[in-house]
């Protein structure tokens, strides 16, 4: 069945952050290069309860040993990545404070590591960013700082190998990274033999968007926008009707600068299938925010629980792709 999109209406113009959020929890090992996601045979992922917001992620899991040993396991979270800074200021990330992690073993709260990789083209180039002593988020606010220390000649290289880039001048240099950064939680845990375990995280999601986008009715006419609005269109599962009802609050609210904004929300779902068998009882609530917003999603089943709230309930649910959000807010002609 083609996954469905669902929507609702507008916002009063904020320019607040589109939101990526975090991920499934998953059992993981330490390889070169990384972590390594691996499937297990013995704990069952039995509930999964989600609920993400521009401005909140929740989520608990129940989890079963269903082995006769205590098993000691390392668990990770991955979050989605925060992609190359866009050299055409068309889109912003930041941390806004940061993601102020919190996470709970039965009711409990507990320690967790978050480790940063810079990935370019499926390649871990961390070691080598540190070794230059620049912080491996572009959008640090240390980062021009650092990079004023590194030799002009590892600059260069830089450059050279395709992962950095100035766009301004050598008075006024304006430096693009085009790695991504990749962010995992982890913590090592215990599940009892034959025992159910509750865990708990809460996050404020990392803050991602662009100002307008490419979902305007005279875009759609541009064939060299083509390939990137056919992209949007899968990634959000957008259809004729969503676009309709586009169409005709952007003429209500268009000005000489536009009409809205965009807000993106992802979570990593692809890592719940690693858990033995598919998860039991499976629930989603995506919030968004303001009761005018229109919002779109990839997902089966979706119900409309309040103004700004859509719940997904599913059982004995495999994940089979990560999801991805689109929230448009509209701005105020006022």
């Amino acid at each position: 069945m083609r996954p469905q999109c669902y929507t609702t209406f507008a916002i009063f113009f904020a320019l607040v952050g589109a939101q990526p959020a975090c991920a499934n929890d998953s059992e993981a090992e330490t390889a070169v290069g990384g972590f390594t996601l691996v499937k297990s045979d013995s704990i069952s992922m039995d509930s999964e309860d989600l609920f993400i917001s521009r401005d909140l992620v929740r989520v608990k899991y129940r989890f079963t040993n269903k082995s006769d040993a205590p098993i000691e396991t390392l668990v990770a979270f991955p979050l989605p990545d925060i992609p190359p800074t866009d050299a055409e200021n068309t889109s912003y990330w930041s941390e806004k404070g940061g993601i102020k992690f919190k996470t709970k073993i039965d009711g409990k709260p507990i320690d967790f590591e978050t480790v940063e990789q810079a990935i370019f083209k499926d390649k871990d180039l961390s070691a080598r960013l540190t070794a230059l002593k620049l912080p491996l988020n572009r959008l640090a606010k240390d980062f021009e700082d650092a990079l004023k220390k590194v030799p002009k000649a590892e600059v260069a290289k830089l450059v050279a190998d395709g992962l950095m880039e100035n766009t301004g001048s050598e008075e006024y240099p304006n430096w693009v990274a085009n790695w991504s950064l990749r962010t995992t939680i982890t913590r090592h845990q215990t599940f009892p033999a034959n025992a159910t375990v509750t865990v708990e995280h809460e996050y404020k999601p990392l803050a991602g968007g662009s100002v307008g986008g490419n979902l305007d009715a005279w875009r759609r006419k541009d064939k060299e926008l083509e390939k990137e609005f056919n992209q949007t269109l899968s990634r959000y599962c957008i259809d004729k009707e969503w676009l309709a009802s586009f169409d005709r609050i952007e003429k209500t609210k268009r000005t000489d600068m536009g009409a809205y904004s965009e807000v993106w929300l992802g979570y990593v779902l692809k890592t719940g299938a690693n858990w033995k068998g598919p998860i039991g009882d499976f629930r989603l609530v995506v919030d968004k925010g303001k009761a005018d917003s229109l919002v779109s999603f990839c997902m089966d089943g979706v119900k409309k629980i309040s103004p700004t709230r859509f719940e997904v309930r599913r059982k004995n649910f495999t994940p089979d792709r990560d999801l991805d959000i689109l929230i448009i807010d509209w701005w105020n002609r006022n």
